[in-house]
């Protein structure tokens, strides 16, 4: 695992009351950072932002107005922003190829992706503030394999990749490495009743710790647009797109303007 120092500097974490944030989030304190800790749960976000020194922030993710306000919040209190983990998800929980539960639906998409693209776009002036900065997106294995488990967080998870690939590229110039971690399951509230189905099973799952060391390695040798996967017993690594066009590289057309001759 490479080592990376972050002393002096600030990070935001989203869905770090529990889970992979709360781990990320003691990871990165550990590291030196000062941690700004974003959930919906404020009691969980204000426990853990105690437990490293930070602070709490409470917000509803979905909700475009947050993740420009946590930004500023944190700029405002901590002085700055040079790492951010967009890591807030929820799971699909219904088969979205018959019948579609929309207002559930739309909240999925609202957490998974919205939240992802209102925090980057948050993120990137701050970020540019300092000279550049990290971004790592949580996003899962189902981001590039099928999960017919769960359609609809495989849809999600999918989006979020390709967006950390292209918005990686978009953004490398201004020093700002954009990521995507990709784990395989993970013990958290998340997998739900499935929990017992691993058991049975006997099918090894990641820790949320496993799941934060992984993002140590993106912080210190990720690049941008990567795509990291971590499996149980396994180290992380970035994914290789074998056989894909790459971008910017001269291998794809200009896109096409409609209307524009």
């Amino acid at each position: 695992m490479s080592t990376v120092d972050l002393t002096g500097r600030v990070a935001l974490v989203t869905g770090g009351a529990g889970g992979i944030g709360a781990a990320v989030a003691r990871r990165l304190a550990k590291l030196g950072a000062r941690v700004a800790v974003l959930d919906l749960d404020a009691a969980g976000a204000h426990q853990v932002a105690s437990a490293v020194g930070g602070i709490a922030i409470t917000g509803d993710v979905s909700d475009p107005a947050t993740m420009p306000a946590a930004v500023a919040q944190v700029e405002e209190e901590l002085g700055r922003l040079d790492v951010v983990h967009l890591n807030a998800g929820i799971g699909g929980g219904q088969s979205g190829v018959d019948a579609l539960d929309v207002a559930r639906y739309r909240k999925l998409v609202g957490v998974n992706v919205d939240h992802v693209v209102y925090g980057l776009c948050a993120a990137v002036p701050a970020l540019r503030r300092q000279g550049g900065g990290k971004v790592v997106i949580t996003a899962s294995l189902a981001g590039i394999t099928p999960m017919p488990s769960d359609p609809l967080y495989t849809l999600t998870k999918h989006a979020v990749v390709g967006y950390a690939r292209a918005a990686g590229k978009a953004l490398a110039g201004d020093n700002i490495t954009v990521s995507a971690l990709c784990p395989g399951f993970v013990d958290t509230l998340l997998l739900g009743a499935a929990k017992e189905e691993f058991a049975a099973a006997s099918f090894p799952l990641l820790t949320p710790a496993d799941v934060a060391e992984a993002v140590q390695s993106v912080l210190a040798e990720g690049g941008p647009g990567e795509a990291w996967i971590i499996q149980p017993g396994g180290k992380a690594t970035a994914y290789d797109f074998r056989g894909v066009p790459g971008v910017g590289g001269g291998q794809l057309p200009p896109p096409v303007v409609l209307g524009r001759v």
